[in-house]
């Protein structure tokens, strides 16, 4: 029976802050060895189809699921994508404007910000984004919206972010760099294995996860062995199954070789 693996990018294949900005070698190779087998690999992320590296997007993973779970892609089909309400979309943008907020509208591949949103621009040139995909050349009527990034500067701004959530949506906060996500309550990662795995029809106990952060627990949870890198917090690594190594010493190659293989 066919396995399915859905691996966390961020902490868990890449670590960009501290220099591992491709997927290492021995980590290929594992992979590599679950696809000779015939099992089905995935990325599971946060992060949109524009904030993927073009050395994971050519590697040749079978799918990906984006925006914690509100785009699910198999191959070239996409098979499911639950966008912002558009209204609720246009009011972002309209109060940001007024509180000088900059933000990123991330869409399905394309993700629209304006032109001089400089500090923005930045924060993501940090994390090795490249800016292929990031385009101020959009019409707010015609793109879909699947999770939006601010750059709060004040605390009003932020009590603004903060007025947005709701039994529909749902933050992350990265306090040390005045960033506030929001995105769909109804969709996560969780939810993209589980539309995953019943559109290939493979039982839950054949499926695995790999995650470093505390977004990836419902995953780390949906799943028939979910695996905890070694550089995860002890509560992540309390909701996992399985422990393997850090990001830095090839932890997901040695979980692979472990727990899967």
């Amino acid at each position: 029976m066919k396995k399915a693996v859905f691996f966390d990018i961020d902490g868990t294949l890449l670590d960009c802050l501290n220099g591992i900005t491709d997927i290492t070698p021995a980590v290929k190779k594992a992979i590599r060895e679950l696809q000779n087998e015939g099992n089905y690999v995935f990325i599971a992320s946060g992060r949109p189809y524009a904030f993927i590296s073009s050395e994971i997007l050519n590697f040749g993973f079978d799918g990906y699921i984006f925006t914690n779970g509100a785009q699910v892609r198999l191959g070239d089909k996409l098979i499911y994508k639950k966008p912002f309400n558009k209204n609720f979309t246009k009011e972002l943008v309209l109060n940001c404007d007024k509180l000088n907020i900059q933000y990123i509208l991330q869409g399905e591949k394309y993700s629209y910000l304006n032109n001089d949103f400089e500090r923005l621009y930045s924060y993501y040139d940090n994390y090795g984004i490249s800016r292929r995909y990031l385009t101020g050349d959009y019409d707010i009527d015609k793109v879909d919206v699947f999770k939006m990034e601010m750059l709060y500067g004040s605390k009003q701004a932020l009590d603004y972010c903060f007025s947005k959530v709701n039994e529909d949506y749902n933050y992350g906060l990265d306090s040390s760099n005045s960033v506030f996500e929001l995105y769909s309550r109804r969709d996560s990662k969780a939810s993209g294995i589980k539309k995953v795995l019943k559109y290939l029809n493979i039982p839950l106990e054949n499926s695995y996860a790999f995650g470093d952060d505390t977004n990836d627990i419902e995953m780390l949870e949906a799943v028939g062995c979910g695996i905890a890198m070694g550089n995860a917090s002890d509560m992540v690594k309390s909701h996992a199954d399985k422990v393997t190594d850090e990001v830095q010493r090839d932890g997901v190659a040695l979980g692979i070789e472990r727990f899967i293989l």
